[in-house]
């Protein structure tokens, strides 16, 4: 087969992967004999896209997402009025801890990270032998990345493939020597990587391996021992994570945001605290969807698209408001920016106001409360007299209940009461993308998978789990005094790992990082609102049965984890 052919093998990987991924990762691909006109340079660029053209597929708000926060005492989904966001009962399932290999989300989620595991396997094959500058980095990114969705299986599932041969079944590891190979090949990737100079933060560079190497020796000993009594963390696993650290901060190229929110914006593109990000930019077909999740669904963000709105999904939990309630009694949590951003300065007296089309925005961060928004009435946003749009206390009109007005509260849990469409405190972190004509589609703002705040607080956590508080507490203070686009919040004046934990809750709510931080901090098995499971098994989930049916023919290759 002609190399110039292999462009269009990795495009046939967009079309022919089934939905049912194939456990040996194997790929059915097609000798396309017409494609004889690209060159060395269109057959690389063609092989590199595929690898992380699946991103956008993980890290939507019903997978990745569902699985590290609806899992946690974050955010929880209960069935809104009874009837919406039932979907069988997954997302109460997720939340108390009795998910099986049948749940949808856990599928869900396994399918495009081993396809895409696959897809880096192939590029790698395919780009040996050809003739293009780029061919060395783009060797290294697909091995890079190859390591990352094998980390992401390992972390939520228990195992990692190898596999060099896409014409050949993977190799299934577990524990220590499946933690062993995903170093590693992130170690070998990163000599050929860029720098960020030359590729932006949707592209895996030399930085983003060693925030990703760092994560990894951060997790070591829940890595290597799944089910331990005791986590206990080895030395030279924490000398390692304050390296890797260290080589992003010194390198001077990234910068903690001024802006706390902008970090999730629709411009947070060219963000200086982003390291490595889903990019969203290309992809304006409705993947990213962190903004409608959580928001009312009688919220309408866009002057310009009537039918952009919210959904009613997950709200977080009385016990993770109630961490920073205590955190900074007697004062409101709004002392700390990151809670919240008041873009509209409602009137005191909770009437109706008027807002310039151009300039309008909705409150970002948790939203509490009577909320308030553009007023629409069959279909269209009411004006005041000077032609500007009408904003005031919303009511559950899409709800045929406009008697109603739109109250979060702190109260959400599963009972009829806490299952009320407004019930719960919700979570506007990402900004609701201005192209969005539904709330469901065009997604803009690039999703974060390792920013330098992480980097500096898990150096934090390395310090401290070494005994070097003053260290610990330095780093984790230079995170709180960096936001300065509005008032910082208060330098704090000692740290513990129980309140290194709750910082992190507040740096990072809503970004996919909890599941793993609360199975790393030895409270995954702890109780909160709804939850009561204490099974350690539950640290990993399942793998899917559709995987094990799909793999029934290599006898013992594929077996489910413990206590499933």
């Amino acid at each position: 087969m002609k190399k110039k052919n292999l462009y269009f093998i990795a495009l046939s990987i967009l079309f022919l992967i089934s939905a049912n991924s194939c456990t040996d990762l194997e790929e059915q691909v097609l000798d396309e004999t017409f494609s004889t006109k690209l060159t060395d340079k269109q057959t690389a660029d063609g092989l590199i896209a595929p690898v992380y053209a699946l991103l956008p597929n993980i890290y939507q708000h019903t997978t990745y997402f569902a699985l590290q926060e609806i899992t946690t005492d974050e955010a929880i989904l209960p069935y809104r009025g009874g009837t919406d966001w039932g979907d069988n009962g997954i997302y109460i399932a997720l939340h108390q801890h009795t998910y099986t290999s049948n749940t949808a989300n856990v599928i869900n989620t396994w399918n495009p990270l081993v396809q895409s595991i696959s897809r880096c396997v192939t590029a790698l094959a395919s780009l040996e032998g050809l003739n293009d500058a780029n061919v060395n980095l783009y060797k290294a990114e697909a091995r890079g990345m190859m390591a990352y969705y094998n980390m992401m299986v390992f972390d939520l599932y228990g195992i990692a493939f190898r596999k060099d041969d896409p014409g050949k079944t993977s190799e299934i590891l577990r524990g220590k020597e499946a933690f062993d190979f995903i170093v590693s090949e992130l170690q070998a990737a990163e000599p050929n990587l860029a720098e960020k100079t030359t590729v932006g933060s949707g592209r895996l560079t030399k930085a983003g391996v060693w925030g990703l190497l760092a994560r990894m020796y951060i997790n070591a000993p829940v890595y290597k021992d799944r089910y331990a009594a005791n986590i206990t963390f080895a030395t030279e696993d924490l000398d390692k994570v304050i390296s890797y650290c260290n080589k992003i901060i010194d390198s001077g190229s990234y910068k903690l945001s001024t802006d706390y929110f902008s970090i999730f914006g629709n411009n947070n593109h060219d963000n200086s605290e982003l390291i490595f990000a889903v990019d969203q930019r290309h992809d304006l077909n409705g993947h990213n969807r962190m903004a409608y999740f959580s928001l009312s669904g009688d919220m309408y963000p866009l002057p310009a698209y009537p039918a952009a709105n919210g959904t009613d999904g997950p709200g977080i939990t009385s016990d993770f408001y109630q961490s920073w309630a205590k955190a900074y009694a007697p004062a409101d949590p709004t002392v700390d920016p990151r809670f919240f951003q008041d873009n509209l300065k409602k009137a005191d007296d909770g009437k109706t106001t008027c807002a310039d089309p151009a300039t309008f925005k909705i409150n970002r961060g948790i939203q509490r409360g009577q909320q308030y928004g553009l007023i629409r009435v069959n279909g269209v946003f009411q004006k005041c007299e000077n032609g500007q749009l009408q904003v005031g206390p919303i009511t559950n009109l899409s709800r045929n209940r406009p008697d109603k007005k739109v109250i979060h509260t702190e109260k959400i849990d599963f009972t009829p009461e806490g299952s009320d469409y407004s019930s719960g405190y919700r979570v506007e972190k990402y900004e609701f993308s201005v192209e969005s004509t539904s709330g469901r589609n065009r997604g803009m703002a690039d999703i974060a998978i390792v920013r330098l705040a992480d980097v500096y607080l898990m150096r934090a956590e390395a310090q401290l789990r070494k005994g070097n508080n003053a260290a610990a507490l330095a780093d984790v203070n230079a995170v709180r005094a960096s936001r300065t686009a509005t008032t910082p919040p208060p330098a704090l004046t000692s740290i513990d790992l129980n309140s290194l934990f709750r910082e992190r809750g507040f740096e990072f709510y809503w970004e996919m990082l909890r599941r793993t931080d609360m199975v790393r901090f030895g409270k995954y098995e702890d109780s909160w609102t709804e939850k009561t499971n204490t099974d350690k098994f539950k640290r990993i989930f399942p793998i899917p049965q559709t995987a094990i049916d799909g793999a029934s023919n290599l006898k013992g290759y594929l077996t489910q984890n413990p206590g499933y």
